[in-house]
């Protein structure tokens, strides 16, 4: 019997508002495993399934980073910066003294975007050139940033503005 055959008649619905937080909780230490278990890639992957789960339905933006080693294998998952409805100030200097207090050879930034559209905003690509030339003078790489909606997610490295 398949999984969405056990739980077929079982709608959001049909949970308690503790009991979904539970099954979110879970579903984000399952996809934590998985990111964890295998290379982190940029796009549409696991990682991208995790971190709109993780912040895609937050009603405040919040900024965080992915800080990875040299084989892409994920190190810690940290959320760095916390903001309003609309924006969040991040400060490049502080993903900096993550990133070397992490050891990581490399990082994936992600955001939220409250509004339900991923599209990333002008800021949000200005940010993260300064944040790509910042990494690059201590031979860290920044593979992606990744901005995600309860809906969508968008890789700023497939639509080659890293």
């Amino acid at each position: 019997m398949k999984d969405e055959d056990r739980f077929a008649g079982l709608g959001a619905e049909a949970l308690s508002e503790a009991e979904r937080e539970s099954v979110v909780k879970l579903a984000l230490r399952v996809m934590a495993e998985e990111v964890a278990d295998g290379p982190v890639m940029t796009g549409e992957t696991a990682t991208a399934r995790y971190l709109q789960l993780k912040a895609g339905g937050r009603e405040r933006e919040v900024f965080g980073c992915l800080f990875l080693t040299t084989r892409n294998r994920l190190i810690c998952d940290q959320e760095l910066f916390y903001g309003s409805i609309d924006r969040t100030t991040v400060h490049p200097r502080v993903i900096l003294q993550k990133a070397l207090k992490h050891n990581a050879a490399a990082l994936i930034c992600y955001h939220n975007h409250p509004s339900s559209v991923a599209d990333p905003s002008p800021s949000d690509m200005d940010l993260t050139g300064r944040v790509k030339d910042l990494l690059d003078e201590i031979d860290v790489r920044l593979l992606d940033h990744i901005v995600v909606s309860r809906t969508e997610t968008v890789s700023m490295a497939a639509r080659g503005l890293i």
